[in-house]
């Protein structure tokens, strides 16, 4: 694997916009998540949120404190983590690892009454489970049907 680069999450800006509008998915991919180019509009209490590698836009992500998030948490303080996404050119080096390795520390900097972060996967999606175990989430054990199917709900305390 390539030595990582200097690796941050950052608000998105409009400095961002052109480098995440080519961002690529395979088709796969597009089933599980969703192209950083959709969320060009957001509704109130979602947060875009931009994985950089040298200043670069490598990764994206939407945080949520809206309505969203009592469909996976009864927690009051909880975001819910959605849409995750790494450009296809910079899959297999580590960004998303790295990216959600750093999110409780933004959260905690950025949104300080957060104590919980809860995200969604799709039970067919195993390389997005094995790596939200691997950065600290925990199963809940309580399932969801989504569009495509089985949804696994995960969690991770801030502390």
């Amino acid at each position: 694997m390539e030595k990582l680069n200097r690796v941050e999450l950052q608000h998105f800006t409009s400095e961002y916009k052109e480098e995440l509008n080519s961002f690529v998915l395979t088709e796969e991919q597009k089933q599980f998540s969703a192209l950083p180019s959709n969320f060009e509009e957001i509704n109130e209490g979602q947060y875009r949120i931009v994985i950089l590698s040298d200043h670069t836009p490598v990764g994206f992500f939407l945080l949520n404190s809206n309505e969203r998030v009592k469909k996976y948490s009864t927690n009051s303080n909880a975001l819910l983590i959605s849409a995750l996404s790494i450009n296809h050119a910079e899959q297999g080096k580590g960004y998303a690892k790295q990216g959600m390795t750093l999110l409780a520390e933004f959260v905690q900097s950025e949104f300080p009454h957060c104590d919980e972060l809860v995200l969604v996967v799709d039970k067919d999606n195993i390389p997005a489970q094995k790596l939200y175990l691997k950065v600290g989430f925990e199963d809940t054990n309580k399932r969801l049907i989504g569009r495509i199917g089985e949804e696994i709900i995960m969690s991770q305390l801030i502390k």
